[in-house]
């Protein structure tokens, strides 16, 4: 049982994010958004993520809530808050509370498993548990079930809390993204796997098509059981944007069963990043494009380098957003999408460590703003990856401020 204050707090926080919903911005981010989505305008847009550098901007000291669940969900509606009050950039503060449907995945039948270092945030090291093409017979198909009581358990408790305040709604699986060969070097190893590419290329066909059938399985249980929700909204598409647009769901839609033909989903292949674009496409793409050909609108890459792998990722079914890396080369990716895919971009989020230094980040972004928009790209700026801003948490705004001061500069 919530305490009394807890139930208090929250219940104020949820005011004033209904408040902040309620402004007129709101409405007027989501109709760019879905202009910006469909193609349809050349202003580029602004999303932040600070991922990792949450913890220096909204702290534990920062929470009041006693209890473990509602100290969870105050730090949800404080950081909404905190957008509102500090970013500043194009995301849309929803007045929606979703409740995700509790659905339960058996595995693949291997755990990854990694060797952590001694560092608080330091990079861990493979610790392959696939040595051999024999181990592949290790892996499982998984096994999806759905748990509807406990659904509606979360939800009724939900309704209780919000259910004055925030529009509580029910979601199934929204977010749809493939990282097969994430998956396959966690437990094969990623030096190994580089290996086996060059002197045992049917070892890794035989995982990439075990993997890409299990995941058109998993898909099909989703169907099946009536799993799939509409991410035409807020949701988190790709690696950065989101899904507002107009042009799904598809046409023939039934509101009480969601198709894939319905949905956003996406993508990426990081661990590809170093190997030649004929090497991409044999290995990973032909396979991530079966997966992403039942979708309605699709997304490719993260932080993977793909100036020289554009021609191949055109190809994929239904392709609207592509991520243009810190690595890319955005003189060379622009005249190639011109205004026929969402240029994606990811700003290097090094510039918020060591010498803030505004001159160079003004200069930085003015040169991708003024590329894309001589060739007509339709562009976003997303800052993520954002690990750490040394306990600097002004410098999102600063950095915001600039990015939205280049903007005003061209439109």
């Amino acid at each position: 049982m919530m305490a009394a204050s807890d139930r208090t707090t929250l219940h104020e926080l949820a005011c004033r994010v209904a408040e902040i919903a309620a402004l007129p911005i709101q409405a007027e981010r989501r109709a760019w958004w879905k202009l910006h989505n469909s193609l349809k305008t050349t202003r580029p847009l602004i999303l932040v993520f600070p991922e990792g550098s949450w913890e220096e901007l909204l702290t534990d000291k920062d929470l009041v809530c006693e209890d473990d669940v509602a100290r969870r969900i105050e730090w949800e509606l404080r950081s909404r808050i905190y957008y509102h009050e500090h970013f500043q950039d194009d995301t849309v503060i929803e007045k929606t509370w979703m409740v995700n449907k509790v659905i339960h995945n058996s595995g693949w039948g291997l755990e990854a498993q990694h060797i952590p270092s001694p560092e608080a945030r330091g990079a861990w090291r493979f610790a392959p548990v696939i040595h051999t093409p024999a181990d592949l017979q290790k892996l499982r198909f998984p096994e999806i079930a759905y748990d509807e009581a406990a659904t509606q358990q979360a939800l009724a408790e939900a309704h209780d809390l919000f259910g004055d305040i925030l529009d509580v709604q029910l979601k199934g699986v929204a977010h749809v993204s493939y990282h097969l060969m994430a998956e396959y070097t966690g437990w094969r190893g990623l030096e190994e796997t580089m290996t086996d590419m060059a002197l045992n290329p049917g070892w890794v066909h035989d995982a990439m098509a075990f993997l890409t059938a299990g995941h058109q399985r998993i898909l099909q249980q989703y169907i099946d059981q009536n799993l799939l929700s509409l991410n035409n909204d807020a949701t988190y598409q790709n690696s950065g944007g989101n899904g507002y647009t107009d042009e799904l769901p598809a046409p023939g839609f039934d509101p009480e069963r969601v198709r894939p033909c319905d949905m956003w989903a996406s993508a990426e292949a990081q661990e590809m990043a170093g190997v030649s674009p004929k090497m991409h496409a044999e290995f990973i793409l032909q396979y991530e494009k079966r997966l992403l050909e039942p979708f309605g609108l699709t997304g490719y890459g993260c932080c993977e380098d793909l100036t020289r792998k554009m021609g191949d990722v055109s190809t994929i079914p239904h392709i609207r957003r592509i991520s243009i890396s810190p690595f890319a080369d955005v003189d060379k990716c622009a005249p190639q999408l011109e205004g026929n895919y969402i240029f994606s971009w990811k700003p290097n989020p090094a510039h918020l460590v060591g010498n803030f230094d505004e001159d160079r980040i003004r200069a930085y972004i003015r040169h991708t703003v003024a590329v894309t928009q001589e060739h007509g790209c339709v562009m976003e700026m997303v800052l993520k990856d954002t690990h750490t801003c040394e306990h600097h948490p002004e410098r999102f705004d600063r950095w915001l401020a600039i990015a939205r001061e280049v903007r005003a500069e061209f439109v």
